[in-house]
């Protein structure tokens, strides 16, 4: 069953078409990678998944039901949860604070304070870090964080963008193993990720979007061996 489908998805900022009319599917428990160039449209696509973007055309349908144009908010009380690229926590904010701005559509205070544990046990750092302003914390640190918060609102499909952005190398190899980890729990993820070997070795699916259009999709084993994945965005 498709968890989330988009049929002809178009976004517009002005008179410049970002996403140019992409179809897209993600079925339930997957792991999708959605790659492509600087200025492609990935970040675009995710944030009109989940109601920041108005689409200019096209349908999105979530668990069966169109979506298109319901708030942000009421997609995040379904279930759809996105971590933005740059993470977009709150730096004055303690690393608690934040987890619980995850939860604000939750209201089960003993369910929020074991989810709170749940994210400390999955993210040790943060738990000695829990009083902390959040924007004191390391990029690695700020990324736990944001994956955390959105694990709080309890999601069905998760949507990351650029996790590995500015890390560390040992950083970006714990984050992939907490996305992995989470899959494995049988939460659906989108995956836009500048590094496309790592987000393919990662996923059972992709697409490449080229200048917003979506000009493959396989899986992502056949990609990783695609000559001209391997070209453009393999680095050989």
């Amino acid at each position: 069953m498709n968890l989330l489908e988009a049929r002809g998805l178009k976004v517009s900022y002005g008179g410049i078409n970002a996403v140019k009319g992409i179809d897209l599917e993600i079925h339930e428990g997957e792991l999708v990678a959605l790659i492509g160039a600087n200025g492609a449209g990935k970040s675009t696509t995710l944030r009109a998944l989940v109601g920041l973007e108005p689409p200019a055309g096209g349908a999105i349908h979530y668990q069966g039901h169109s979506i298109i144009r319901q708030p942000t908010h009421q997609l995040i009380r379904k279930g759809l949860v996105l971590v933005p690229e740059g993470r977009g926590i709150f730096g004055r904010l303690t690393v608690e604070e934040n987890l619980h701005m995850g939860a604000y559509c939750r209201s089960n205070a003993k369910e929020i304070k074991a989810d709170v544990q749940r994210v400390y046990a999955r993210f040790s750092l943060l738990q000695e870090r829990c009083r902390q302003a959040a924007g004191t914390l390391s990029g690695g640190e700020q990324q736990m964080l944001a994956i955390g918060r959105a694990l709080m609102s309890r999601p069905r499909l998760l949507l990351l963008d650029e996790p590995s952005m500015g890390l560390a190398p040992l950083m970006v190899q714990k984050i992939f193993e907490t996305i992995r980890a989470i899959s494995a729990e049988g939460v659906a993820i989108l995956l836009v990720e500048q590094n496309a070997k790592l987000a393919l070795e990662t996923s059972h699916r992709g697409y490449v979007l080229e200048s917003g259009l979506i000009t493959l999709h396989d899986e992502a084993r056949a990609l990783l061996n695609n000559q001209k994945v391997r070209h453009a965005y393999l680095g050989e």
